[in-house]
This record gives C-alpha cells, structure tokens and sequence, in this order.
C-alpha cells in the first residue's frame, strides 16, 4: 500500500513539473528588443498576467506585396498596448516599407508617424488610448503603393 502511493504521489508531481516546464516555453518565446520611439515600455510578467487581457493579432499588406505589418494589441491596467514588426520582403528593389500609425495616446492627444525599413523593424509597446489606426506602403516615397487604412482597435 505504501509503494502505491509513493508511485501517485510521484505522478502527481511529475505531473504538475511538466505543466510548469509546457508553460514556460510560451513566457520565453517573447522577444526582448529596445522599443522604437515607443512611448513607454512595459513587460507582462507572470505576476501580472492576470490583469492582462489581449487583443488580436492582424498582419497588412502594402498594396504592392512587397511589404507587410505583423502587429498585436493588448490591455494591462486600464491601458492599452501595442506592438509588432514591420518586414520589407523584397529587399532587392531598394524600395522602403513604411507603416503608418494613427492613435489617440492615454491623455487623449492625437498622434501620427510614419517608420520606414529595408529589412525589419519591432516595435514594443505604444500607450494608446483610443482609434489606433494602421496603414503600410511600399516604395521610394512614404505614400507610394499604400494600402487602406486598418482600423485596428
């Protein structure tokens, strides 16, 4: 009777471990990478996770295909958060890939960039309030090859 429950307490340990080990592949897989004229930075732990919820993900193109935005959204203490990572996919034009953002910021301004790369760029976590709005072109010029603007959140 005693090895019986020496064997289920045993599973059950290695159980629990190996849910802990399934989860914390998930935690590490998060890039740690500077921000890009972010406004401020923040990082979602595991203490504060559970006051995290996230948003979707989306991915725009540039009218031409030559280019794209991969990007994220999500909510932390009453503050919303944004990020993602602008690709040239065809490097070989010498065109840029640009994104645009329009967003509201947590006092209620209103902001519009524009960033432009040959090959990639993440961006980490802009504060937005409201109406954060995501347009990418493609060419020699920042408004070449433009794609609609994408009404994110």
């Amino acid at each position: 009777m005693t090895k019986i429950r020496t064997i289920v307490a045993g599973a059950a340990v290695a159980a629990a471990l190996s849910i802990g080990l399934a989860a914390a592949p998930a935690q590490a897989a998060t890039p740690a990478a500077a921000p890009v004229k972010a406004a401020t930075s923040a990082k979602v732990t595991a203490q504060d996770g559970a006051a995290t919820t996230f948003g979707r993900t989306f991915k725009y193109w540039a009218d031409s295909h030559d280019g794209y935005f991969k990007g994220y959204w999500y909510k932390k203490h009453g503050f919303y958060y944004f990020g993602g990572d602008l690709v040239d996919v065809d490097r070989g034009d010498r065109e840029y890939t640009y994104v645009w953002f329009k967003w509201y910021d947590k006092f209620g301004r209103f902001h519009q960039n524009y960033y432009k790369t040959f090959g990639k760029i993440h961006f980490k976590d802009f504060i937005f309030k409201k109406d954060f709005d995501v347009r990418v072109c493609e060419g020699d010029h920042k408004l070449d090859n433009c794609g609609g603007w994408h009404d994110v959140f």
